[in-house]
């Protein structure tokens, strides 16, 4: 009986994620027995300061990676947005699984939209990305941070914290709570970030058995999206220490592609999009990040 051992955060969405990947991988291999070996991160445990200011989403995977290198996982299951854009030597993504929806949700108990807020109103948000795009379109707005998982976010907002709080639509509506989402703040007014919504599967780059076990829940047209949005990204030296929103659209064979980097101190941002070939994604986010540095993106970057 062949056994597999997920490494994974211990958040709910975390635990919501692998129990997912346990639960495909069970059916596209009867008789696999999968177990989950739920961990504590540095990214978890700190909360008190932004993820920036700590060293940036990676935190979420070393205990992860470590894990795994001294055996006791066999892959590991992340938001593929929290995923650094090289990964540690020896490592490698096994699958990316069908993205979910992409988009960010603002969320409110009493206004309908981020137009509806008040002039000062707080909302909360610790991501740079949504900082710049919110002082973007709503500079009055009073922007605090907001670390903890998304039942965590969700209490401090229904405490009074914060008159709006923005979050991940797909993270809301893996843990049901669809009804939580007031409004989507959606393409082409907003970005989200680089591959968010998918799912992705790390192994041990020399690990062939656990890569053909994984690859049964590969999604070819995510994979054509987020290495496009990635590799823009990866261009730009992007990182939660900067402001990068990106969006890939695949229709009939061709990718389309939506890139932005902003300031998150007062919202300058510039933007650049086009079209290519499905089969070269990477150079389609080359492309963008070009563009967007022919703007002056390098400045806005150097500044975050």
């Amino acid at each position: 009986m062949t056994t597999l051992r997920i490494a994974t955060r211990k958040s709910p969405l975390a635990l919501w994620q692998t129990e997912h990947v346990a639960d495909r991988l069970r059916a596209a291999h009867p008789g696999l027995q999968v177990e989950l070996v739920p961990l504590s991160t540095r990214g978890d445990e700190i909360l008190d300061r932004s993820l920036a200011a700590i060293g940036g989403k990676g935190l979420f995977l070393k205990e992860l990676e470590l894990a795994m290198q001294r055996g006791q996982a066999d892959c590991a299951v992340h938001s593929l947005k929290d995923v650094p854009m090289e990964l540690e030597p020896g490592f490698a993504l096994a699958a990316i699984l069908a993205r979910a929806d992409h988009a960010d949700a603002f969320v409110s108990n009493a206004f309908d939209s981020l137009q509806a807020l008040p002039q000062g109103a707080r909302v909360g948000t610790s991501s740079l990305r949504r900082q710049a795009q919110l002082r973007a379109l709503r500079p009055d707005l009073q922007l605090r941070d907001l670390r903890g998982n998304v039942n965590t976010r969700l209490a401090k907002l229904d405490a009074g914290d914060y008159d709006a709080i923005v979050l991940a639509c797909a993270g809301l509506q893996r843990l049901g709570f669809d009804a939580r989402i007031r409004a989507r703040l959606d393409a082409p007014l907003w970005l989200p970030a680089p591959a968010q919504g998918a799912i992705a599967i790390e192994c041990r780059a020399d690990d062939a058995r656990v890569a053909a076990l994984c690859a049964a829940l590969d999604d070819a047209d995510t994979q054509t999206c987020v290495r496009a949005e990635r590799a823009m990204n990866r261009a730009l030296h992007g990182s939660c220490h900067v402001p990068v929103a990106a969006l890939a659209t695949l229709r009939e064979g061709s990718l389309q592609l939506q890139g932005l980097v902003g300031s998150a101190r007062d919202g300058h941002s510039v933007r650049a999009q086009a079209g290519g070939p499905a089969q070269a994604p990477e150079a389609l986010g080359h492309a963008v990040a070009d563009d967007l540095l022919a703007q002056g993106a390098r400045a806005l970057i150097d500044a975050s």
